[in-house]
């Protein structure tokens, strides 16, 4: 096995290093159970965020999304802007969704963005153990919640649950081969679509929202059993310890020694913890990868929260719901393919998905003010296509960030690397609200 480094700990030797230096080759059965365990832990990590943004919405529907009055009484819901689908050209929901969506991802951008600065600090074994135990909370809450404060309070221990594991597990890469970035992407993009087809199909097959949600607590164990049981953990990995060895100043671990008689390392080379001044020229130096993600997610969920909605053929034979769940499918499904795409096409421009997904919700908006697409076939092809340029910028990005980060800051990179997809994400659910409240607002032509 590829031995890695992290961020104040042990350096990882470089390509060259590694062809010079004679090294064990890891065994066939070390290298599935690595791989499958991260696969898993990508599917497990997502599942919980892509579940509650419907089934926290499901839940809310069943509350009436109302507070009662003290005789028990749903109160009234009035639409944003006191408009509803009667008296405007769309067929417009009167709750927004952005308010969960707003739930779902805030808590995980203020971990984001403070994490990488301190995250390393944290052993593995905590962290994750963190997650496993806010995913059970946030099934938990939403399940057996009765007020509308309880649910986005399940949603947000989700969302921290969905942050700290995306930025722990990719910082965890570091320590691995660097072919495991893409398995954990596969599993996030089939945490997608196995997430809305497990919701959708229990609840078709007649199961409440609420035993599903109990059914779905068998996820967090499952991570529990891929981190602890799957993964086969490298000696240099920080598991437990909360000594680092960047602050020892007595001769270094053994997990800092060379492998098979190398030249001897020095306490000042790869095991000095980075400056602040090191990472902010390390996070100026991924900008060009950072700052396009974050425009290819913003532009990707405008379309998902701001327009789907209103993307509504009326002489389809699907219904308005059944409209916006294929929506969803076919985004999802598109997700998961090109996040599994690495092995078969590497791309390092991540400018060109940016263009092509702002191309794209351009189009859409467009389709949505002027309604010229004659068939909602044409619709889910751009969203299948929506779908595909966001997995693969996403999967892009950190394999290019992986290769082009030196080994004693690949670690510290892949982490901050992952707020620009959330950070996007953020902007456009306060997008969608605001372009919600126009289009609904339009009066019949």
């Amino acid at each position: 096995m590829e031995p890695r480094s992290r961020v104040g700990s042990c350096p990882r030797l470089s390509d060259s290093e590694d062809e010079e230096l004679p090294t064990l080759p890891p065994s066939t059965d070390t290298h599935w159970r690595n791989v499958a365990g991260f696969w898993l832990l990508g599917l497990c990590n997502n599942f919980a965020y892509v579940v509650m943004l419907s089934a926290a919405h499901d839940i809310l529907s069943q509350q009436g999304v109302l507070d009662t009055n003290r005789t028990g009484q749903a109160l009234p819901v009035t639409p944003p802007n006191g408009n509803s689908s009667n008296t405007s050209r769309y067929d417009c929901n009167a709750i927004s969704t952005g308010a969960v969506l707003l739930a779902d991802i805030l808590p995980t951008l203020v971990i984001k963005l403070s994490a990488p600065f301190y995250i390393h600090r944290l052993p593995y074994g905590p962290r994750v153990a963190f997650c496993i135990l806010c995913a059970w909370g946030s099934f938990l809450l939403v399940a057996f919640s009765t007020t509308v404060g309880t649910s986005i309070g399940g949603v947000i221990l989700a969302s921290v649950s969905s942050g700290l594991g995306e930025i722990s597990f990719l910082a965890l890469t570091a320590f691995y081969a660097s072919e495991v970035v893409s398995w954990w992407s596969s599993g996030t993009g089939a945490a997608g679509l196995l997430g809305a087809l497990s919701y959708l199909g229990l609840t078709q097959a007649g199961l409440s929202p609420r035993h599903t949600l109990l059914l779905m607590l068998c996820v967090p164990l499952a991570m529990l059993l891929s981190y602890y049981f799957l993964l086969v953990p490298p000696p240099s990995l920080p598991q437990w310890s909360w000594r680092d060895c960047a602050v020892r100043r007595d001769p270094l671990p053994a997990a800092c020694q060379p492998l098979m008689g190398g030249p001897p390392m020095k306490q000042g080379d790869g095991c000095m913890e980075l400056t602040w001044r090191d990472k902010v020229r390390i996070v100026k130096g991924l900008l060009k990868y950072l700052l396009p993600l974050a425009l290819v997610y913003f532009a990707e969920y405008f379309i998902n929260q701001g327009l789907f909605e209103l993307l509504y053929f009326q002489d389809s034979v699907l219904t308005h719901p059944q409209q916006y769940r294929w929506y969803q499918m076919l985004y999802q499904a598109g997700v998961f393919v090109s996040r599994s795409s690495l092995r078969c096409v590497r791309i390092r421009h991540i400018w060109a998905f940016a263009l092509l997904q702002c191309l794209n919700m351009m189009i859409l908006l467009a389709a949505v003010y002027f309604m010229f697409l004659p068939s909602i076939y044409l619709v889910f092809a751009l969203v299948l296509y929506e779908g595909l340029l966001g997995g693969a910028g996403y999967v892009n990005t950190f394999h290019n960030i992986s290769l082009e980060s030196p080994p004693e800051e690949r670690e510290f990179a892949m982490g901050v690397g992952c707020v620009a997809d959330t950070l996007g994400i953020s902007l456009a659910g306060a997008a969608a609200f605001p372009a919600h409240s126009y289009f609904c607002s339009l009066p019949v032509p």
